[in-house]
């Protein structure tokens, strides 16, 4: 039984290696993208993004020109994380398929322990050893009849079926940054599920980070009653 952290990560930003000044420079790109509207590129200058930005996007509203810049993460979570991020139809996802990757050749399956299997006071639950032997017996079976499966000539598409949500699927994830703010808005709230905040959280705090402005003023643990009066 191979447990692994869950976690998620920024790939790129704009095409670039994430760093404050890739951020930066999405944001420049997307101040002249916005500056086509009046012609006014000429008054773009080195330091006018962040003025810009928070006149025209934050004061006016006018956030269809973040959508101009993207950026791309790298997300390790369970199969019932997953079936929650793609609901988010506007990205882009290239997914680990069970279809097609053999866990007895490719390499062992891997499985997500969630929080409440163990202590975990910051989500709220407390360990109880039933349920951790309950889990860990569901894995241990689920993994040896996937084997079995495979043994008695299935193919990985159809010994896949036995695997439970916590087997670990790794997905890569584009959108623009106009959707990656709705996406944070609604999965760090206090409403979210534990083992996505689990790995949203942090990757928020990751975007506050490289790109200034645009993510600044999401709160996580919020209510989400609170956190989508911020969606526009």
């Amino acid at each position: 039984m191979n447990i692994v952290k869950p976690y998620a990560r920024l790939l790129k930003i704009h095409g670039q290696d994430p760093s404050p000044k890739a951020g930066i420079s999405a944001l420049r790109f997307i101040e002249w993208c916005g500056r086509i509207s009046h012609r006014s590129e000429e008054a773009q200058t080195d330091e006018s993004w962040e003025r810009f930005i928070k006149a025209v996007v934050f004061d006016h509203g006018d956030w269809s020109i973040v959508e101009h810049a993207s950026a791309t993460v790298d997300m390790l979570v369970d199969r019932g994380i997953t079936h929650e991020v793609v609901r988010h139809r506007l990205f882009s996802f290239t997914q680990e398929s069970t279809r097609f990757v053999n866990y007895e050749k490719k390499m062992p399956p891997s499985f997500i322990r969630p929080p409440w299997i163990v202590p975990s006071d910051a989500m709220g639950f407390t360990d109880d050893p039933r349920v951790t032997d309950a889990w860990e017996s569901l894995i241990q079976h689920s993994e040896q009849a996937y084997c079995e499966m495979l043994k008695c000539g299935c193919p990985p598409q159809i010994a896949r079926s036995v695997f439970p949500n916590a087997l670990a699927s790794r997905i890569i994830i584009t959108g623009n940054l106009r959707n990656w703010r709705h996406f944070f808005i609604m999965r760090t709230t206090k409403e979210a599920h534990p083992q996505m905040r689990e790995v949203t959280i942090p990757l928020l705090a990751e975007f506050k980070s490289m790109i200034p402005i645009l993510f600044d003023d999401i709160e996580p643990m919020a209510k989400q009653s609170e956190s989508v009066k911020r969606m526009r």
